[in-house]
C-alpha cells in the first residue's frame, strides 16, 4: 500500500502560481513607476534644452544636479537636509503623541468633548499658516517658532481623526466589557485602542505630510537653514536649481517617511 503526503495549502501548485503572479505584478508596477519617473526627467530636460520651457525659471535636471554638487562641496546640503528632517520628525512625534492623548481625554470626558467640539472644528478650518506671524511674535525668530508651526499644522487633525475613530468603536463591545464589570480604563486599553490601530496609522501617514508643511512654512519665515529657507533664498537670488532641488528632496523625504510608517504598520500586524 502506497502512502503519500497530502499537499498543504501553502505548498500547492495553485498557491505557488499565485505567489509568482503577485511577485510579477509587483515588479511590473515598480518598473512602470521607474519608467514614468525617467520619462518625466527626460521630458523636463528635453523641453528645457529645446527652449520650449524657460530653463531660467523652471531649471532643468542637469542644473539641479550641478546645484546639488555645489552644495555638497560646500558642506551645506546635508545641513539643510538635517535641519528640515530633524524638525519634521520632532514635530511629527510631538503632534502625534499629544494629539492622541488629547483625543483619549476627550473620549473619556463627554462634557469636555461637547464643550471643545465647536472650537476644534473652528480651529481645524482655519489656515494654520495664518498663525505663523503670531507665533513668531510670541516665540521669536528661532526654531521654536518652526516647531510650534509644525505642531499646530497637524495636531488638530490628529485629535479629530482619532476622536472620531474612538467614538466609532462598536458600542456592543463596550457594553460587553461593562457587563462583565470592566472599568473605563479597561474599556480604553482592551477595546477602544486596539480597535483604533488602523486609524492611528492612517493618521500618522497624514501627519507626515502636514508636519513637512508646517516645518517648511516656518523655515520660510524665520529660519536661516533648512530646505524651506533654501527655497526662499534660492528664489530671491534666482537660483531656481536650488529651489527645484529642495522641492524634489522634500518629496523624497516625505515618501520615505510615509513608507516608514507603512512598514511600522506591517510590522505591528506581524507582531500581533
Amino acid at each position: 500500500m502506497m502512502s503519500h503526503k497530502a499537499a498543504t495549502p501553502g505548498h500547492t501548485p495553485e498557491h505557488a502560481a499565485f505567489l509568482h503572479a503577485a511577485v510579477r505584478r509587483t515588479r511590473l508596477v515598480f518598473a512602470a513607476q521607474a519608467a514614468l519617473l525617467i520619462l518625466f526627467f527626460a521630458l523636463w530636460e528635453g523641453l528645457a534644452r529645446a527652449g520650449i520651457i524657460d530653463a531660467f525659471i523652471f531649471s532643468q535636471p542637469t542644473r539641479v544636479i550641478a546645484g546639488a554638487q555645489g552644495l555638497l562641496a560646500a558642506g551645506r546640503l546635508w545641513q539643510h537636509l538635517g535641519a528640515t528632517l530633524g524638525m519634521t520628525l520632532l514635530g511629527f512625534a510631538l503632534s502625534s503623541i499629544f494629539g492622541i492623548a488629547i483625543a483619549v481625554a476627550l473620549w473619556w470626558n463627554e462634557f469636555l468633548r461637547k464643550v471643545l467640539d465647536p472650537y476644534l472644528v473652528m480651529f481645524n478650518s482655519m489656515p494654520k499658516t495664518a498663525l505663523a506671524p503670531v507665533i513668531i511674535v510670541m516665540f521669536g525668530t528661532n526654531y521654536r517658532s518652526v516647531l510650534i508651526t509644525a505642531i499646530l499644522t497637524s495636531i488638530i487633525v490628529t485629535i479629530m481623526n482619532m476622536l472620531q475613530a474612538f467614538l466609532e468603536v462598536q458600542h456592543e463591545k463596550i457594553k460587553l466589557v461593562y457587563t462583565f464589570g470592566g472599568t473605563k480604563l479597561q474599556t480604553l486599553t482592551k477595546v477602544v485602542l486596539p480597535a483604533s490601530v488602523p486609524s492611528i496609522f492612517n493618521t500618522l501617514r497624514i501627519n507626515i505630510g502636514l508636519s513637512f508643511i508646517g516645518v517648511v512654512v516656518g523655515e520660510f519665515l524665520v529660519a536661516n537653514v533648512g530646505l524651506g529657507f533654501l527655497i526662499i533664498y534660492g528664489s530671491q537670488i534666482f537660483r531656481m536649481d536650488w529651489v527645484m532641488l529642495s522641492i524634489l528632496l522634500l518629496m523624497l523625504m516625505a515618501v520615505g517617511l510615509y513608507r516608514a510608517v507603512a512598514w511600522l504598520e506591517r510590522a505591528s500586524r506581524h507582531y500581533n
